[in-house]
């Protein structure tokens, strides 16, 4: 079963739609993050896993190939078919669905376990969408989440972004990257989770910058979309200050991007205990 994407969030699933296939090469830049996250989850054989905001499937792939029986759901209706496509090529057994984050397509205690790597945090509205995760998690199941920070070089890279991007809606939804402080995280679900968090850093890789910039302006629904809106020469002008700031990198065509499994970086995860 599908539902119908919320009227509000309809043009952000178009602009994530549009990266496609190509989508696949930006969770292989943070597959690390991804890897890390899934070990903390630790998806058993024949477990009920939702990987929530699952993109070109990237997370959904690696729980699957533990044994756990995995859905997938985004509002992005050309990831899920990239996502779809890649599964049956790798003879894995998942459940693609499109699906909103703030209004899930599932029943009260669905599954053992939720993923979301880098995903739900851009939610446009996140108390929805923290109810929604808690609602179909049963009772002492768990959930797993990476999240960037709010001062990582993911949320850098956006600011660079940002003066060449369309307006916002009025009123402009919460910065996504508020789910990278630990005070907002606990504010969404520590009424229904026991949570833990975990620092670490991951490195996306390319051979330049202008590489990055090719990946992200090809595969990324949010560069992609603002490419797609420039003239040719304030498009040069985003690309080289895309590339530009140093300290994104390390001098060898690595991104680094702190992230938390805790209470600070850029990617946390969370798991969840017992419920009271």
């Amino acid at each position: 079963m599908e539902t119908a994407i919320q009227t509000h969030n309809q043009r952000p699933a178009a602009v994530w739609s549009s990266g496609g296939p190509d989508y696949d090469q930006i969770s292989r830049g943070i597959s690390d993050s991804i890897d890390h996250c899934v070990l903390r989850l630790d998806p058993q054989p024949g477990e009920r896993i939702l990987d929530l905001a699952t993109g070109t499937g990237w997370t959904s792939r690696v729980v699957a190939r533990r044994g756990a029986r995995v859905t997938g759901v985004d509002i992005a209706s050309e990831l899920v078919a990239a996502a779809k496509a890649r599964a049956e090529a790798e003879g894995l057994a998942i459940d693609y669905r499109i699906g909103d984050a703030e209004s899930l397509p599932f029943a009260d205690g669905a599954f053992d376990g939720v993923i979301s790597t880098c995903g739900v945090m851009f939610a446009s509205r996140p108390e929805a969408a923290a109810a929604e995760l808690a609602r179909v998690t049963r009772r002492d199941g768990r959930i797993a989440l990476t999240t960037w920070l709010n001062d990582s070089n993911v949320f850098k890279m956006f600011q660079v972004m940002k003066p060449y991007m369309a307006a916002p809606p009025d009123p402009a939804p919460p910065s996504p990257f508020e789910w990278g402080r630990t005070e907002r995280i606990r504010e969404l679900l520590a009424r229904d989770f026991d949570l833990k968090f975990e620092k670490g850093v991951s490195y996306y890789r390319e051979p330049s910058g202008d590489s990055a910039w090719q990946t992200f302006s090809t595969g990324y629904g949010p560069t992609k979309a603002l490419a797609a809106s420039l003239d040719e020469g304030r498009r040069a002008t985003a690309a080289r200050l895309h590339c530009l700031p140093r300290q994104f990198h390390d001098g060898t065509g690595h991104l680094r991007a702190a992230r938390i499994l805790g209470d600070s970086g850029c990617e946390k995860v969370i798991l969840k205990g017992d419920e009271p």
